[in-house]
């Protein structure tokens, strides 16, 4: 089973990328904000208590995040598919260790954590702009600017967990989404 982190900072194409990823090693992509927008829908409880955390540009509590994705991980049919990509997790240092133990507890270990890494002046370009077409109630400029400082201080060191397990793997993700997507093939092939 193949296990893949991507991450980066918000509009980065983090979603753009799983898809094709999802796509070309058959992989079961998992996005947390995915997941939340779900509950938020539901209108269950989960879902309105992330709401009024998402809304004002703040992460979702840990414990929440990762009981949700337990659950999801522990409901796949791992026959079907070669691994899980996950898209917008782990966001903060104890998601990324309570991640790793759940996958011990579970047989399997993450792979990679690719990190796409885009300029802040285009990253707001481009949540500005996707909010004009989504309708997401987060993609607009004072609570980018709050997502981006959320970002900043509790999940870059994310990253510096996985480079210290040797896991970590930095992307260029200015350009085309083809052009982005073949340096993040090299990079999962380097690893298999």
């Amino acid at each position: 089973m193949i296990t893949l982190i991507i991450c980066g900072a918000p509009g980065c194409g983090k979603g753009t990328q799983s898809y094709l990823i999802k796509n070309k090693y058959n992989l079961t992509h998992l996005s947390t904000g995915d997941l939340l927008r779900g509950e938020i829908a539901n209108n269950t409880d989960l879902g309105k208590t992330a709401n009024e955390y998402i809304s004002q540009g703040q992460l979702v509590p840990d414990d929440m995040i990762i009981t949700i994705l337990a659950n999801k991980i522990d409901s796949l049919n791992f026959a079907e598919t070669n691994g899980i990509i996950l898209d917008g997790f782990p966001r903060t240092l104890p998601q990324a260790e309570a991640l790793e133990k759940l996958l011990r507890e579970m047989g399997h270990q993450t792979d990679v954590l690719l990190d796409l890494v885009v300029e802040e002046e285009e990253l707001i370009n481009r949540l500005l702009l996707r909010g004009q077409t989504s309708g997401r109630c987060d993609d607009n400029l004072e609570t980018i600017k709050k997502r981006l400082t959320v970002y900043h201080t509790q999940t870059e060191p994310v990253s510096e967990f996985y480079k210290k397990l040797g896991k970590y793997t930095q992307i260029n993700g200015m350009g085309g989404v083809d052009e982005i997507f073949a340096r993040i093939s090299k990079a999962i092939d380097s690893k298999q």
